[in-house]
């Protein structure tokens, strides 16, 4: 069957997108905003903290983003049996998605507690270190709550339901602030924690979110029909776990590689200076915040195809998928715009340390910049995601952002070859290979989404 896109089909594929981006949306900032909050707090605390806390944060988004990512299969899965209507096996998904969260907390715990080999790589002073390890490893407490809480995320996302995770990420966030500053600067009886205060109140805030998202499950009518508890909870199907991880560990992988590649950035960085190390944390913090918009339109766009595909309505799918991509670019550059636009007032509500300030300064044109080749990268690969498609999209994560960003960073960055030019030396040079592998990827994405939608397409019609 043919569907012509015309304005009036292309405006209502961009309306479902959006009704279902902005719950999205404001889950993730509300999510991220905890983030913004502890880089605010330690900054008031001390400039040793915040260094500590740069480092500890980004070692510790690079294990729970890659296992998270794993989990992420469970989206397209549930999704294209919710647009299949095929309810009851919802529920089974569901249950061997728990399973594999619990398998992964073990393995990311282990990782948490032991982080040495990491920290090697950026050289801290004796002290840095010992508030890294301590930060790292209480985490590690809070990460079975945050991977079970994934997988609440994922059975709501993917049946149109974004708005109940939605006012849980948002209470969590009302929760943190206060517990945040008790456990930083102290009070009511307990001593000032600095940057491991924000690790007790990020793992206190998990549990209690985990334990209203299962309550809402257990006890929603809604959730009735997808039979999550059946006749018991049941043992691990391997089966099943093979086939989540067969999609899961190459979507984990690119999570990790994407972030990995910030991480070791921070690593290398560190190597700087702590003003130097502070300032891209600024950077990165804010940089974060901003891939909120094009991620939350790329999570609503996934789900819409996959409910398509699962429906067999494959142009539609297509459509669906093309414009979450374009609404994701435009945002992207607008929002890049009034970044730049705004820069020295957005650093001044992060610091009020000149230095700091002056280090973050050069790094905002590349987050001004690289908007829109992450709108197109992170929008290309959750449709790709939507018809179970990962490996190859991983392999260009890899040459991309490992091969060509990081490598490239870090010859720009330390001057290797001697002719870096000075702006482009330090972190600014770490900034430029990042942001040209993120265009190299999106284009990439770009291509091999055509082609894959292309082949299921024509694969339907001669089946039918």
């Amino acid at each position: 069957m043919s569907v012509n896109s015309t304005p009036a089909m292309q405006h209502g594929w961009t309306m479902r997108i959006a009704n279902l981006a902005w719950p999205i949306l404001i889950g993730q900032l509300a999510t991220i905003t905890n983030g913004v909050i502890d880089t605010i707090m330690t900054a008031r605390y001390s400039a040793m903290d915040l260094a500590a806390l740069g480092l500890g944060s980004s070692v510790y988004i690079s294990i729970f983003v890659g296992l998270s990512g794993v989990l992420q299969a469970l989206s397209p899965a549930i999704g294209q049996l919710f647009g299949a209507r095929k309810f009851t096996e919802i529920g089974f998904e569901v249950r061997q998605g728990a399973w594999l969260a619990i398998f992964l907390s073990l393995l990311g715990a282990i990782l948490l507690c032991i982080p040495g080999p990491l920290l090697a790589i950026a050289q801290p002073t004796a002290a840095l270190n010992d508030k890294v390890v301590e930060y790292l490893q209480i985490l590690a407490l809070a990460l079975p709550a945050t991977l079970g809480f994934r997988v609440f995320t994922s059975l709501n996302t993917a049946t149109s339901r974004p708005r109940m995770v939605m006012t849980i990420q948002v209470c969590a966030l009302l929760l943190k602030i206060p517990l945040n500053y008790l456990f930083i600067f102290g009070g009511l009886g307990l001593p000032a924690f600095g940057t491991p205060g924000c690790a007790i109140a990020t793992a206190v805030t998990a549990w209690a979110t985990l334990i209203t998202g299962w309550f809402i499950i257990r006890r929603g009518a809604h959730y009735k029909a997808f039979h999550i508890f059946g006749n018991g909870w049941g043992k691990p199907v391997w089966q099943a776990q093979a086939a989540l991880l067969k999609l899961g560990v190459p979507m984990g992988l690119s999570y990790l590689i994407e972030v990995t590649a910030f991480t070791f950035m921070a690593l290398f960085i560190s190597r700087m200076g702590s003003d130097t190390l502070a300032g891209h944390q600024v950077t990165g913090n804010l940089g974060t915040v901003l891939y909120m918009l094009p991620l939350s339109i790329a999570h609503a766009t996934g789900t819409l195809v996959a409910q398509e595909i699962g429906a067999g309505r494959l142009v539609q799918a297509r459509h669906t998928g093309n414009a979450g991509i374009r609404l994701g670019v435009m945002l992207s550059v607008a929002t890049g715009f009034i970044v730049w636009v705004l820069r020295e007032e957005i650093i001044a509500l992060y610091t009020p340390d000149a230095i700091v300030a002056a280090a973050a300064m050069p790094l905002f044109f590349f987050i001004s910049f690289y908007q829109i080749f992450d709108a197109i990268q992170v929008g290309a690969a959750f449709v790709l995601r939507a018809y179970k498609v990962a490996l190859i999209p991983t392999i260009m994560y890899a040459f991309a952002m490992w091969g060509v960003g990081l490598f490239g960073g870090y010859l720009l960055g330390f001057d290797i070859f001697g002719f870096t030019p000075t702006y482009l030396q330090g972190a600014a040079g770490f900034w430029m290979g990042n942001s040209f592998s993120l265009a190299l990827v999106g284009m990439a994405l770009l291509w091999y989404l055509k082609h894959i939608q292309h082949l299921f397409e024509k694969e339907a019609q001669l089946i039918d």
